[in-house]
């Protein structure tokens, strides 16, 4: 067993006591959260951010002249500034408020895909890709008589590059691809197939919601044109997320939803569009998770995405090893914790992964089952589901040693 203060990033334990569900008892156990991939938890700041909005200053934004309005509008626009910030844009006017990055994908297929792409276009994929980077392509490809390609994977769980020279042709107008595999935990070249998708003239879209929780992720660096990612896996609230895109493209784009805000004058044939990002921004906003993700990238800002980012590789390596003498047990993806985000699925022989969830939560150790909406990459690894473990900032390895031994005696009781 390898001992917390072998990682000596930052004081875990400190960071562990700002997360009040922590110190939850899980039938008799304390919990050992393994499932940050799906959903992280929220630290205590995060959560009294969000009861002060709502004890204090609640008021609809945009709209009033009275106090609690201008207060509250404060400082939802401060909360996109930070998010601007936090990914290295150029101006907080860059970043659309969403409710994840399911809606920021769906808005760009919807608003820049329909007015860009016509039939005998082609869109690049990758056969690892999250449903919510899948599907909609699918609906726009059906819309419009476009034709979608994907890269594949090799043994590894790693892209297959070879194959991009013949995929990216005129043709081409996105490329669509995750930064990390919610399953492999592949960290893909972003900046290599940017720079080559926009040879052709393509743009690039990148799906954040695995990285930007855990790496530094600078849009300018990566040379990308769109990136989506989720509030509810960074340490804030659900039902917010940010579409960043150049700003360019935005003031291109018509509107995904009509409605308040989104107007400069309406009459009662047709409406002037507001400039952006209120363009993209109808009804009332989810204020509160605006305010909160600001807190939530405050407090991960004040840790560093360095550091974070060094700790999660620290308990991968060590997971990839304890996980690895497990008799049965076979890991998907990458076997270098080089090339992969700290999130590992596996299988273990003759034992169903439901079956393993349910078996290690009766220990107080929750992780994932299932195709984690990834079907047809499950496909490609042919087995129909898989578990999941994923950490963050405030795992320790004694959550991996638990895990671990749940494997072995799930394999002992049911393999």
């Amino acid at each position: 067993m390898v001992a917390t203060e072998t990682f000596p990033i930052f004081d875990v334990l400190a960071i562990r006591r700002d997360f009040p569900i922590l110190h939850q008892e899980v039938n008799q156990f304390l919990v050992a959260f393994l499932d940050s991939g799906a959903s992280s938890q929220r630290p205590r700041q995060v959560i009294e951010c969000l009861e002060d909005y709502y004890r204090r200053y609640h008021a609809n934004v945009h709209r009033g002249v009275y106090k609690f309005s201008e207060e509250a509008t404060f400082a939802y626009e401060r909360a996109r500034g930070k998010v601007a910030r936090f990914v290295g844009a150029t101006s907080p006017r860059e970043i659309v408020f969403t409710r994840n990055a399911t809606e920021a994908i769906n808005l760009v297929a919807y608003a820049w895909g329909r007015a860009n792409v016509k039939a005998g276009d082609r869109i690049l994929l990758t056969i690892m890709e999250h449903h919510s980077n899948l599907v909609p392509w699918q609906m726009l490809a059906q819309q419009t008589g476009a034709h979608l390609d994907y890269l594949t994977i090799d043994g590894q769980g790693r892209l297959v590059l070879d194959d991009l020279d013949r995929l990216l042709t005129e043709q081409t107008r996105l490329v669509a691809l995750t930064h990390q595999s919610n399953v492999l935990g592949t960290i893909n070249p972003v900046s290599e197939i940017a720079q080559r998708a926009h040879a052709v003239g393509a743009l690039m879209l990148v799906d954040g919601a695995q990285s930007v929780p855990h790496m530094p992720t600078q849009v300018r660096d990566l040379g990308i044109d769109f990136l989506a990612f989720s509030g509810h896996k960074m340490c804030g609230p659900t039902g917010i997320g940010a579409l960043w895109a150049r700003r360019d493209l935005l003031e291109a784009m018509p509107p995904f939803l009509g409605g308040g805000s989104m107007i400069k004058v309406v009459e009662l044939e047709q409406s002037t569009y507001a400039d952006i990002p209120a363009r993209f921004e109808a009804g009332t906003p989810a204020i509160a998770e605006a305010i909160a993700l600001g807190e939530a990238i405050d407090y991960l800002s004040n840790i560093g995405l360095d550091t974070i980012h060094h700790h999660e590789h620290m308990l991968l390596q060590y997971a990839l090893e304890q996980l690895s003498q497990v008799p049965g047990l076979r890991i998907h993806g990458p076997t270098s914790a080089e090339e992969r985000g700290a999130a590992i699925s596996f299988s273990l022989e003759k034992v169903h992964p439901h079956d393993i969830a349910a078996f290690l939560d009766s220990q107080g150790v929750a992780v994932r089952a299932g195709h984690h909406c990834t079907q047809p990459l499950h496909r490609v690894l042919q087995v129909p589901a898989t578990t999941r473990a994923s950490f963050y900032l405030y795992n320790i390895p004694e959550e991996i040693d638990r895990l671990v031994a749940g494997l072995v005696k799930v394999k002992q009781l049911l393999g």
